[in-house]
């Protein structure tokens, strides 16, 4: 809108220094003319001017004007519209009940008002949510008034429900800023807030979380809230913890790998009214489970070339306490010579075999054969051990083909493979002839085989697509595969490892001690030392060695479904339930290897449940933001300095469907910008001057002839 807008103005012909001393210069010219004094009739002297001082002055006044030169100047403007901000909390806290409807509402009804008012241009921003740096208000806000003049800036309004985190201690604003906050102060909340988890425990001992659950804004905030534990899906525990106060907790780490733990504080209520949500009553925690030391007892039978291959690769392991025995006794020796004799120290039978035989993780027997060492009660015991949850782990050479051999013993009955008796069987069983390992299709989908560096592989069809590349081995023992998984096989097809899963335990049989050709890198070498280590954590139940497995995992707010199976055939249809109970069905997809996978999102925090029918996972979801669900009132208190520092006013909406949106005002600069019903915008009065007319006053035809002729009559006046 323009505007015309006359004034007068001076434009002096000379410096204002010179001005100055001319008038100096005139007045003391006129001091005497002024002060002159006469005695008058009663005979006392009074001031009385000289004639014709006034006109004098009146001349030296009209020179001085004319050198100021007066001017009527008349000026065009362009007024600029004020820009007022407004802000919109899109966030997730202030999503929650009836808030986003009433923010809605407010917004509507402040664009309307705002579009009422004359030179005022309303710019509205919305706040999205913040991913996990919580609600960023205030830095949007620096960004929308990047490309606003500050000349012009009227004022900012927040639509928040007041949870903003990144305010600045010191925040300033030159303007005046409104807060409107949806519902009405003194909001409840009851979270649940860990203070300590760890991220790991060790398998067979409890671990110890610290966690409180809080009122906030309660006036009172003691008694008592029931507190639900669930863990793995197991059937709940329910705890009664006083309000406000840190409470301890100890959950059982039972497996390896991950224990998903899920915290639920019950819903508060009340006749102070109840909560404002009861999403942050609930917390999940991830644990992963570790072995702490493996302790594992390796017994070696007869020496032979590789006969230290197991004692490095199990030193190699910091995690590993090994304890080794080795029989230096070789069969031709057989001199009747005590025993007690022979070992540098006594071979602790009963203390290893009897006393603490299930302290060990693991025993591993390298070409052992049974010359009255073991009494058959100790294998026996060895065989209760495993298949009460143990592990034993066999590489065996010709002696397990003889007389001494451990498949004779109480022992055979959990080995899965046994040689062939019989009259001339040790000789027929043991086959010396140069072979390359070949990888079963079974083994191309178990963890311990599959992908080893140098393997034969298959087509999707199950045709062998390409030959072994490792080294070659030189003796094998003939054995009859009767439960397990074979998983390897050497010479004309027969097998070379079998794992098989005994009781609770599991056993795995190497019929060769040929491997360390591998680690000596002959003809190319293998994988030895990864192939061994497999095998080892196999029996030890090592989570992502399991060939029966379902697992799953939540990143960045998708959650990936992976399972693992030996079973040929289409991949199974997977269950997910979420954690607020609803469910829905994937259909897992083929990825190679036995393994097949299903996705999907996973934005709800909680425990995530995944089942194929016969398997069952759990995941762990945090909250996508939890610094946004860490406080879920309505709380005026994050940006209430920012408001008293700007001079703005701060309003709730109330709790109706229909806000309580306060009347929108123009404001002169230092006015009060807030009053009952009605919060200010500044009015600027920022312009563009578009044109300036300048007419003189005093221009210098008029200027010459009025002082001539001022001082002429002064001269006269004078001289009289």
């Amino acid at each position: 809108m323009n505007q015309a807008l006359a004034g007068i103005d001076f434009a002096p012909v000379i410096p204002l220094w010179l001005l100055a001393g001319l008038a100096l210069l005139a007045l003391l010219a006129l001091l005497p003319a002024l002060a002159r004094r006469e005695a008058g009739a009663d005979g006392a002297r009074r001031f009385a001017p000289a004639r014709g001082a006034w006109l004098r002055a009146l001349a030296f006044a009209a020179l001085l004007l004319a050198l100021a030169n007066p001017r009527l100047v008349e000026e065009t403007r362009q007024t600029r519209p004020d820009i007022a901000l407004l802000l919109v909390d899109r966030s997730d806290s202030a999503g929650l009940g009836a808030r986003p409807g009433q923010i809605t509402a407010a917004r509507d009804a402040i664009e309307a008002r705002a579009r009422r008012l004359p030179d005022l241009e309303l710019r509205t921003v919305e706040v999205p949510e913040g991913g996990n740096q919580g609600t960023r208000l205030h830095s949007a806000m620096e960004r929308a008034l990047a490309d606003i003049p500050r000349a012009r800036l009227a004022g900012v309004m927040a639509l928040t429900d007041g949870q903003v985190h990144d305010v600045p201690e010191a925040a300033a604003l030159d303007a005046p800023f409104h807060l409107l906050l949806p519902g009405r102060p003194g909001e409840v909340d009851r979270r649940i807030r860990v203070i300590e988890a760890p991220g790991f425990g060790i398998v067979g001992r409890p671990v110890e979380l610290r966690v409180v659950v809080e009122d906030l804004g309660a006036a009172e905030s003691d008694g008592a809230a029931r507190l639900t534990i669930r863990r793995d899906g197991q059937p709940p525990r329910v705890e009664s913890v006083p309000v406000g106060r840190e409470h301890r907790l100890a959950v059982p780490i039972e497996r390896g790998g991950q224990t998903v733990v899920e915290l639920t504080a019950e819903t508060r209520a009340g006749p102070g009214g109840g909560e404002v949500s009861d999403r942050n009553n609930r917390t999940v925690i991830a644990i992963n489970g570790v072995r702490d030391r493996l302790r594992v007892l390796l017994v070696s039978g007869e020496p032979h070339a590789g006969q230290r291959t197991w004692r490095r690769l199990l030193k190699a392991d910091p995690n590993v306490d090994l304890v080794h025995f080795t029989i230096l006794r070789p069969p031709e020796k057989d001199d009747l010579t005590p025993l007690h004799e022979l070992a540098l120290i006594a071979f602790p039978v009963r203390e290893l075999f009897q006393v603490k035989l299930r302290e060990f993780d693991l025993i591993v027997f390298d070409r052992f054969g049974n010359r009255g060492l073991l009494p058959p009660v100790y294998l026996r015991n060895i065989a209760d051990y495993v298949r009460g949850g143990g592990a034993l782990l066999l590489a065996v050479g010709p002696e397990f083909a003889g007389p001494t051999s451990l498949a004779a013993t109480p022992l055979g009955q959990i080995l899965p493979a046994r040689p062939p008796s019989g009259p001339g069987a040790a000789q027929a069983a043991l086959l010396e002839q140069p072979f390359r390992p070949f990888v079963t299709q079974l083994g191309a989908r178990h963890p311990v085989t599959e992908n080893l560096p140098g393997a034969n592989s298959f087509t999707a069809e199950g045709a062998n697509l390409a030959d072994a590349s490792w080294g070659r081995w030189y003796r094998a023992l003939r054995a009859d595969a009767r439960a397990g998984s074979t998983v390897m096989q050497g010479p004309g097809g027969g097998p070379l490892m079998v794992l098989d899963r005994v009781g609770e335990g599991r056993v795995a049989l190497v019929l060769s001690d040929h491997i360390w050709l591998w680690s000596r890198g002959h003809d190319g070498g293998g994988p030895q030392q990864e192939l061994l280590r497999r095998i080892a954590h196999w029996t030890m139940k090592e989570p992502e060695l399991e060939e029966e497995d379902l697992s799953a995992r939540i990143e960045h707010g998708h959650l990936t479904i992976t399972r693992r199976s030996l079973e040929p055939g289409p991949p199974p249809e997977i269950t997910v339930t979420a954690p607020d109970g609803t469910t829905s069905r994937h259909q897992a997809e083929a990825r190679g290897a036995g393994r097949a996978v299903a996705e999907r999102t996973a934005l709800l925090p909680g425990v995530w449940q995944a089942t194929d029918g016969t398997r069952t996972t759990f995941a762990a979801a945090e909250a996508t933001n939890p610094m946004e669900v860490a406080d879920l009132r309505a709380d005026a208190a994050p940006l209430r300095p920012l408001v008293l520092a700007s001079g703005g006013g701060l309003r709730w909406l109330g709790e109706a469907a229909a806000p309580e949106v306060p009347e929108l005002r123009r404001t002169a600069p230092g006015r009060d910008a807030a009053g009952p019903g009605w919060i200010g915008l500044r009015r600027n009065g920022d312009h563009t001057v578009t044109g300036i007319t300048a007419l003189p006053l005093l221009p210098p035809w008029l200027a010459l002839p009025l002082v001539l002729g001022l001082a002429l009559l002064a001269w006269r006046r004078e001289g009289r």
